[in-house]
């Protein structure tokens, strides 16, 4: 009779040891789970976005693919044919991608407290007069009238429940104020760094 243990003994050392240094089962799942988490995220993010990540262009390819599929079924394949493209990267591919998820989660933050800093604005300038005036102190250019009919309007619309068209347009306009600050810092900013490099000369 055919012992069922035999082999089991008489393996060499060397033999135990590349299977000890081998990732575990649930080890290798969770690896395979975080990359196909990595590209979740990348086919959720706007396309100019996914084109500036260094990595693969097959990579880039299959993710772009995945995010113009609308059927289900079909984004579920193409969704699993990314996580099988994402296993291909080495460390530093996937390190590079992950800084770069990182770095925009950051930004959204900052996009995040931005947006709301504005909407605390534009309550202001319902709720107290003054606010206007500060506001118009700060940007002479802005279109007194206009903006006194938008609180006006935005007012009456809170108060009978109406759709707020007003309400969104001054956001809007406060969006354009803050835009038009960071573009002039930017203008700023490059014109010093042209002065030092003409000085430098």
């Amino acid at each position: 009779m055919v012992n069922p243990n035999r082999g089991a003994v008489g393996f060499s050392s060397k033999e135990f040891e590349q299977e000890y240094e081998r990732p575990s089962k649930s080890e290798l799942k969770r690896q395979v789970n975080a990359l196909q988490e990595l590209g979740e995220a990348l086919v959720n993010e706007p396309r100019d976005r996914v084109k500036r990540v260094p990595m693969p262009e097959d990579v880039r390819d299959a993710i772009l693919e995945c995010q113009t599929i609308t059927n289900h079924e079909g984004r579920r394949r193409q969704m699993q044919f990314v996580g099988k493209k994402m296993r291909t990267l080495d460390e530093e591919e996937v390190a590079a991608i992950q800084r770069a998820i990182d770095s925009w989660k950051g930004a959204s933050k900052a996009d995040t407290a931005a947006m709301h800093a504005l909407e605390r604005r534009r309550d202001k300038l319902l709720a107290d007069d003054n606010a206007l005036t500060t506001l118009l102190a700060e940007n002479p250019e802005l279109d007194v009238q206009h903006l006194r009919t938008l609180i006006r309007n935005a007012r009456k619309e809170q108060a009978e429940n109406k759709p707020p068209k007003a309400y969104r347009e001054i956001f809007q306009i406060l969006k354009q104020i803050e835009a038009d600050k960071k573009k002039a810092a930017s203008s700023d900013a490059d014109d010093t760094d042209t002065d030092t490099e003409e000085d430098d000369e």
